[in-house]
């Protein structure tokens, strides 16, 4: 069917050598070679290959181009076969005439009468009438107040309070209003947008799993980074033949004039948060949601919503928010729907939109959506050029199958220290989060797990952009700058490096690529002047100007992250043993090697301090593999390296033996490794503290294997260590901060977070830190978060407003010092 498709403008095409065809690279941007589809899932139940490999082959196509229904009737219109067809002369009306029409039928007015909101009604009744009585200090059993006349009151205010938040919420999707919203897209993104990219194989293949399934809802979860990715799913969805899915929103897009548009597009409004007090009695807005979403789903309704919540600030996934997905494994649990097919979807531009995140980084306040900025931010993007648009559909995948293999899987007998210590806890302070539906313990764990697996996998089918390789470059390798040709070597390395593990979503010659996207991001993020005769490009070091070329750069940083802490863990290692020989005055003649168990036991405190910035294995997989088998890369690519020894017969048969009792999830080193982690504040025994990898301050694992650091490659883990680092220097500047809250001390959490802030800003500007894009309030609040969780701070509700205090057990100078010591430990030398 593609092949058919009618294309208007030049065709997607690679490159020349040239450096001056800027438009040419823009078209071949959208020319990239992928897999055309990415694999989500490794259990055995779930994920079955659907594309062949021709298929798998295929180029992404710039759907700006492409009109699936140009002259689609033509072979109709005479008995000739020649008559003439209106579509070739308004190809993008003719489009958004011609798509598919769909039902889509309004459930709002059998929410109120649902089972579950009037019992809701009667419990948020009941709840008035209580605070009532307290009110007037009336006891229950007194007579003199009318309870059925107070009763009457409440619910008629509490039904006429649902009829508004059903208002508010519902969403009134219309054929007629997606395609004029599809033609006016036609015509606009080509003026600010060089192309947008899809798969054709991608579509097809979603087309086939509707072809299977035919009455399963499809659930699209795509990862947010702009408002336009609201539309832009539905925008392709519609064009090729597919239903349009309900996309929740937040309801701070329920502005005048453009809130309308949405919600006629698809969209329905949800609270983004509930307060902290009234929030968590709100028993009539949960049902509400809770019955929409059920009635949409037995209605026929594809759902579309983002799984981490909101727009990620610092360009990398942000920890995912399970309260819709846990209504829509309600909803196959109590057999509303039969089945669900999940759509994870990875979207990604070469320059942002919506401009930059950098006021809220800062730890200034976001400023509110109305129809002035929404106008204002419409007319300034139609001035401006953003390059291309990527959006790529991942495998679907059927939820009863995964709920039925993760129960299965019983991940009780794989249960290991560094999975108790590395839980996640979901989130509890957003509708988006768990507290929409009140499952067991063991429910909401399944639940996160999928959204775990979702954004783990979403995030590495997400294609690198231009801009992503040159802002990663320049931020971790060149941050000093570097000549063109040196970039271009870099770049060429980093796209070997990538290739047949990432999608690049650009071709032609590195030098081009680079030319491209320093001009897309502009002199205000890369400056561009001439040495010596020879280009040289640098990164802008501006505090507020490297916060916004970082966005960039983090979308490779989960990509690097599980070799970044194994580096860093080695490194730190490294220092230490040379640290004592310094000490002891010893001279060794040999080289500096560390324990390999002891660096799979750092690499795990270090991952553990970062369990709220990455995820980092799936819910699937035992972290400790993972940084094994990051271990092992590098040593292949000689960054690090493990002396092959030769191992007796015996010796083969025994590590076969463990192997095996390790797949029976009876792992024979469980009784060290809880030695090791259960002991310290927050699992960790201190530097120089007995045991761990640490023993009277030197490295002091097993006498077997060792790591040795080749001194060829020093230059790369130094690239690999300031991958994190800019994350470690914030942590410590948190835990120092936390010297304010000593002696009982509390502080409001905001006000907690500004001080943390400008702490970091001080190091950055006194040169303590290099890395002006560690002033982040995302990674504050993350660092808080792991704080908490090892019960370094309490944080409390008092009214409404947040405190931060320390826990009695660590509230001395010592302890705080202790705690900063713990942090520092991981900040590169």
């Amino acid at each position: 069917m593609w092949g058919n498709r009618r294309w208007y403008g030049a065709p997607v095409s690679a490159p020349s050598s040239s450096t001056s065809s800027l438009s040419n690279l823009a078209g071949s941007a959208a020319a990239t070679l992928a897999n055309g589809y990415h694999r989500i899932y490794d259990l055995n139940l779930v994920w079955r290959p659907q594309l062949e490999v021709q298929d798998r082959r295929r180029h992404a196509i710039d759907i700006l181009r492409v009109t699936t229904h140009v002259e689609s009737q033509y072979d109709r219109v005479g008995p000739g076969g020649g008559a003439f067809d209106w579509s070739v002369w308004c190809p993008h009306l003719a489009q958004a005439c011609r798509v598919r029409r769909f039902s889509y039928p309004q459930v709002a007015g059998a929410v109120i009468p649902d089972e579950r909101v009037q019992e809701a009604l009667d419990v948020a009744v009941k709840e008035s009438i209580n605070e009532k009585r307290a009110e007037l200090g009336v006891a229950e059993d007194d007579e003199s107040f009318d309870e059925d006349s107070y009763y009457t009151e409440m619910l008629r205010k509490h039904e006429k309070r649902a009829g508004k938040i059903l208002i508010g919420m519902r969403s009134k999707i219309s054929n007629l209003v997606l395609r004029i919203t599809s033609w006016v897209l036609y015509k606009l993104l080509p003026c600010f947008m060089s192309g947008v990219a899809a798969h054709p194989a991608q579509v097809e293949m979603i087309k086939r799993a509707i072809e299977k399934h035919p009455d399963v809802p499809l659930i699209f979860l795509p990862l947010h980074r702009s408002h336009l990715d609201y539309i832009m799913v539905s925008f392709i969805l519609l064009n090729n033949d597919i239903k349009c899915p309900l996309v929740a929103g937040g309801d701070n897009l329920r502005i005048p004039v453009f809130g309308h548009i949405l919600r006629y597009d698809g969209a329905f409004f949800i609270k983004r948060k509930i307060d902290p007090l009234t929030g968590k009695k709100d028993h009539v807005y949960r049902a509400i949601l809770h019955t929409y979403l059920q009635k949409c789903l037995t209605a026929g309704h594809n759902v579309e919503f983002f799984i981490e919540g909101g727009r990620t600030r610092t360009g990398k996934p942000c920890m995912p928010k399970s309260g819709i997905l846990s209504v829509i494994v309600d909803a196959f649990n109590d057999k509303s729907i039969s089945d669900a097919l999940l759509v994870p979807v990875s979207i990604n531009y070469e320059k942002l939109v919506d401009g930059n995140f950098v006021r809220e980084q800062l730890g200034q306040k976001k400023i509110p959506e109305s129809f002035a900025s929404a106008a204002s931010a419409i007319m300034k993007v139609l001035k401006a050029r953003y390059g291309l648009m990527r959006i790529d559909f991942n495998e679907p995948f059927s939820l009863s199958e995964l709920v039925k293999s993760l129960r299965k899987s019983d991940m009780a007998h794989n249960y290991t220290p560094e999975m108790r210590r590395l839980q996640h806890k979901p989130s509890s302070s957003s509708l988006f989060g768990t507290d929409v539906v009140q499952e067991e313990q063991d429910q909401r764990n399944l639940i996160d797990n999928i959204a775990r697996h979702v954004v783990y996998d979403s995030a590495r089918a997400t294609s690198v952009m231009t801009t992503n390789a040159l802002a990663f470059l320049l931020l971790n390798r060149f941050r000093d700058g570097a000549p063109l040709s040196i970039l271009v070597e870099a770049l060429d390395e980093l796209r070997s490096v990538l290739s047949g593990v990432r999608d690049l979503g650009f071709t032609g010659s590195s030098e081009d690529v680079i030319r491209y996207a320093t001009d897309l991001l502009g002199p205000g993020l890369v400056a561009k002047e001439v040495r010596n005769g020879q280009t040289f490009i640098k990164p802008v070091l501006l505090i507020p100007n490297v916060i916004e070329l970082s966005y960039y750069s983090n979308c490779l940083i989960p990509h690097f992250a599980v070799e970044s802490i194994v580096v860093t863990a080695a490194c730190l290692l490294k220092r230490e043993v040379e640290r004592k020989a310094s000490t002891d005055r010893h001279d060794y003649a040999d080289e500096v090697t560390v324990s390999r168990r002891s660096l799979l036991q750092m690499s795990m405190e270090f991952a553990d301090l970062l369990m709220y910035e990455f995820i980092l294995c799936k819910p699937c997989q035992k972290l400790e593999t993972v940084l094994e088998s990051a271990l092992h890369d590098l040593c292949l690519r000689e960054i690090l390296s493990q002396p092959v020894v030769e191992l007796t017969e015996d010796q083969t048969m025994g590590q076969r033996l463990a192997k095996s009792l390790q797949r029976d999830g009876l792992d024979p080193d469980d009784d060290m490794e809880d030695d090791f982690f259960d002991e310290g504040v927050g699992g960790f025994r201190g530097v120089n503290g007995g045991g761990g990898p640490f023993e009277n301050g030197i490295d002091s694992g097993d006498n077997g294997t060792r790591i040795h650091f080749p001194a060829e490659k020093h230059c790369d883990r130094l690239v690999l260590q300031s991958v994190l680092a800019p994350f470690t220097h914030t942590y410590t500047a948190v835990a120092s901060s936390l010297h304010q809250l000593l002696d009982g001390n509390s502080m409001v959490e905001s006000e907690f977070i500004r001080l943390c802030i400008k702490e970091i800003t001080t190091r950055v500007e006194m040169g303590d830190c290099k890395y002006g894009e560690s002033i982040s309030t995302d990674t504050v609040r993350n660092c808080l978060k792991v704080f908490q969780k090892r019960s370094y701070i309490e944080i409390t509700n008092n009214n409404g407003v947040r405190l931060v205090s320390l826990m009695p057990a660590v509230d001395s100078v010592s302890e705080v010092s202790s705690i900063v010591e713990q942090v520092q430990l991981f900040v590169p030398v």
